[in-house]
């Protein structure tokens, strides 16, 4: 049996990478999962992980993710593919080293480290980055105070996407970069003739 494709959304909030996600996993018949959150373990987690309320290190918040994100590949992603199913992700382990670590300041090799223990040899086929600039993610939807990631102000946003931007620009032959300012449309038809270029 052919494996299946592991293909992920990243970005900002508000690049529109939840909503392309979904999109393309309907059209290709894929399994739509989500990180953090998309197991029962994973929701318990998504709670304190959200939660603005809910002290915790920038550390911590990381091995709470790779928690999520270890048990999300053994009991979803990894046996999904191996039915020869796509999966279509909305967020990966990119989200982590770009949050957590150049957002956070968490050491980059070291959370590296932590991530490969996390998900093994699980690698993204092709990680689609929805790029643009912070001011337009804050204008695509207001603020919620209650959330961790979205409450943070602008200038830890921006670190973020810096990170992602070199990533993405590290390994071209993994990545592919869109403009995610364009119409849904606009942005579906550029992934569209990245996945017909890299079949």
């Amino acid at each position: 049996m052919t494996r299946g494709r592991f293909i992920v959304f990243e970005g900002i909030d508000g690049c529109g990478k939840s909503t392309q996600a979904r999109r393309w996993a309907a059209e290709l018949d894929g399994r739509f999962v989500f990180e953090p959150g998309d197991t029962e373990l994973g929701a318990q987690l998504r709670t304190w992980l959200l939660d603005a309320h809910f002290a915790m290190g920038p550390r911590v918040e990381s091995l709470l993710m790779l928690a999520d994100r270890s048990h999300h590949v053994t009991t979803v992603i990894e046996p999904t593919l191996d039915q020869g199913v796509d999966v279509i992700a909305d967020r990966f382990f990119a989200s982590t080293l770009a949050y957590q670590g150049y957002g956070r300041g968490v050491d980059l090799a070291e959370l590296r480290a932590a991530t490969s223990l996390a998900i093994g040899s699980c690698r993204p086929d092709l990680t689609f980055l929805l790029d643009v600039d912070v001011s337009v993610a804050r204008q695509r939807g207001a603020s919620r105070q209650d959330d961790r990631f979205e409450s943070v102000p602008g200038d830890f946003l921006e670190r973020v996407r810096d990170g992602y931007r070199e990533m993405a620009a590290s390994d071209s032959d993994h990545w592919a970069v869109v403009d995610g300012t364009l119409s849904e449309e606009d942005v579906a038809s550029r992934i569209r003739e990245v996945l017909a270029e890299r079949r």
